[in-house]
């Protein structure tokens, strides 16, 4: 899919993306969402489905927090307080641990409503605030929200489909 250049089409990939995610997580047994049998994001580390949902969660709930320190004109800490762009493995630790005791189920329902007021958030902009201007050094809004949010969805299917391959050749080989 092209990069996002359009309200409509930022709205669309999201959309899109999140669709296949949610098709993906739908029938993975409830037992195996806590297996650490997914590469995590940083090198050598594993990670869980949850840890999955959960940083997807984090960078959802990210955009919304720099939006809103932005509208009240308050100085955004990119990518967060106390992290740096070179800590994301870090970061993700940190949204593993900030959902750790949060099932399967209602993790699944976080990131629908995360994503819900991300696409109510897109949808209260116009292209050229979402387009138009840089928001934060070269980047726009829509790119900072394509980024965080299409993408990695789109990515998170990726890992799904192939951890569910993985699965059935160690059950059935």
């Amino acid at each position: 899919m092209a990069i996002p250049t359009t309200k409509d089409e930022l709205l669309q990939a999201i959309r899109t993306n999140y669709s296949k995610l949610v098709s993906e997580l739908s029938d993975i047994p409830i037992d195996q969402t806590n297996l650490l049998t997914l590469p995590g994001h940083t090198r050598g580390t594993s990670m869980s489905i949850n840890n999955l949902i959960s940083y997807l969660i984090g960078w959802g709930e990210l955009v919304l927090k720099w939006n809103k320190k932005s509208e009240d004109h308050k100085q955004v800490d990119f990518p967060e307080t106390a992290f740096k762009w070179n800590e994301l493995g870090k970061l993700a630790q940190k949204f593993y641990q900030d959902y750790a005791d949060i099932n399967f189920t209602t993790l699944c329902t976080k990131l629908d409503q995360t994503v819900l007021a991300i696409e109510e958030l897109i949808a209260q902009k116009s292209n050229m605030q979402l387009y138009g201007v840089p928001w934060y050094e070269k980047w726009t809004l829509g790119r900072m929200i394509q980024l965080n949010t299409a993408s990695p969805y789109q990515n998170a299917v990726g890992r799904i489909r192939k951890w569910k391959k993985e699965q059935k050749n160690e059950q059935y080989p």
